[in-house]
């Protein structure tokens, strides 16, 4: 089993870790690229390293590129937390209102090359940004929502957070957004 170097992204990690995250995008949502929606990929150090209280961690694995984990070897996941509650619109208004943005840790772009899932890197992942809200102090909640229809997404978030919100339910047809929330201290 590989050892990842799981650790905070700094500048020249960004054009692998935006790879990633495009590559998942186009790939598993089948989207590509919205820019309503993945702003924050097209500049992640606006995102999530101008601000103390926001983060995005790389997972490098040591048997790619260079592997010596301070900016050699292969990027193969991202997960990031900023301090931005769900918007009103796209999401339901009650959401928005009871995930108010500086309150709210919103976990995003938890994504994993398809070659290493499966290896308890994104759980890994999600535990390290646990943590980086606990230590902020200012957060009273976590938040995030996916698409079910990406495979795996729904069972890993169930395994590890509740659902606060199915859209699913709303649509009628099957479609929709699962949003859940991780209680804190967990």
């Amino acid at each position: 089993m590989r050892d990842y170097i799981i650790r905070t992204a700094g500048p020249a990690d960004l054009d692998r870790a935006r790879a990633v995250m495009l590559d998942t995008v186009y790939r598993d949502f089948g989207t590509g690229y919205v820019p309503r929606w993945h702003g924050d990929i097209i500049d992640p150090a606006a995102a999530y390293l101008a601000s103390p209280r926001h983060t995005l961690l790389v997972a490098i694995d040591p048997e790619g590129g260079s592997g010596d984990g301070r900016g050699g070897g292969d990027v193969v996941a991202t997960a990031a937390l900023d301090s931005r509650g769900p918007a009103h619109p796209p999401n339901p208004r009650e959401l928005a209102e009871r995930y108010p943005s500086g309150e709210t840790a919103q976990v995003r772009r938890v994504y994993v090359r398809p070659d290493h899932r499966r290896r308890g890197l994104a759980r890994r992942m999600v535990d390290e940004l646990l943590d980086f809200a606990a230590a902020d102090g200012g957060y009273r909640s976590v938040y995030l929502h996916t698409d079910p229809s990406v495979p795996g997404a729904e069972p890993f978030w169930r395994s590890l957070a509740k659902v606060v919100h199915d859209e699913r339910e709303d649509a009628g047809d099957g479609s929709g957004v699962l949003h859940f929330e991780i209680p804190m201290g967990r």
